[in-house]
């Protein structure tokens, strides 16, 4: 999350020229089709990402019952990381109202374990980034060390390496957060990353469909042009 490119030699932070699709590793479990839970999943984060009200609200009633509660916990946690506060703020308003459920009373993000988040997070962070990492780190470093050290802690460590939602479908939000808020670059970083955490190509391909129609037609055909250079084609 945050990048502001995908990682590479170059000193502007552009793309490699000669990229290529890399996939997960021998651990990561490979999820092969986008079911109907995980497409619910994706398209809400898109419009929590960038719908109106209204819509993040049909958002999150069409959701309830559907996709198991602790998805969208974790959904409406990491929100405010690529949307800001404010609307995980109102959407976790919502979520409350639409779906009854109370707040959990405890949770490890509300203690500051900076130790762990740390060590969590840079684990996180290599599994998304790959072969990009290290160049990653540089890259962020560049822009400034707090960002740096904000990325991985609060990040990857205190939010997306939480372990009630698995990194791929983080990553398949991500995407369609990043694509709703036409934010190319960290758009095209986390395409790579869905593959590095599990998402197989054909769940990638899928999981942009389902947003389609939230995109207009020089975006939607935008990205469908990044995800095919993602894929090397």
């Amino acid at each position: 999350m945050g990048a502001p490119d995908m990682p590479s030699a170059q000193r502007d932070g552009d793309p490699p020229r000669d990229e290529t699709i890399t996939h997960a590793d021998a651990s990561v479990d490979i999820i092969e089709t986008l079911d109907r839970e995980t497409a619910l999943l994706v398209r809400t984060a898109a419009l929590l990402a960038g719908g109106s009200e209204p819509e993040m609200r049909a958002a999150l009633t069409s959701a309830f019952g559907l996709v198991r509660a602790e998805w969208m916990e974790e959904l409406l946690l990491q929100t405010y990381l690529f949307a800001g506060f404010p609307r995980a703020l109102n959407a976790a308003r919502e979520w409350r109202r639409i779906s009854g459920l109370p707040a959990p009373a405890d949770d490890d993000g509300a203690m500051c374990d900076q130790a762990a988040w740390m060590t969590r997070g840079e684990k996180t962070c290599a599994t998304v980034y790959g072969p990009f990492y290290d160049r990653l780190r540089v890259n962020i470093r560049e822009l400034h060390p707090a960002l740096d050290s904000w990325m991985i802690v609060d990040g990857y460590g205190k939010v997306l390496g939480r372990p009630l939602l698995d990194l791929a479908r983080r990553e398949l939000c991500v995407v369609a957060a990043c694509a709703i808020a036409r934010q190319d670059r960290q758009l095209h970083s986390h395409l790579h990353g869905a593959l590095h955490a599990g998402a197989a190509p054909a769940v990638v391909t899928a999981a942009l469909a389902s947003i389609a129609d939230l995109l207009d037609e020089n975006d939607a055909r935008r990205y469908a042009g990044l995800w095919a250079r993602v894929q090397g084609k």
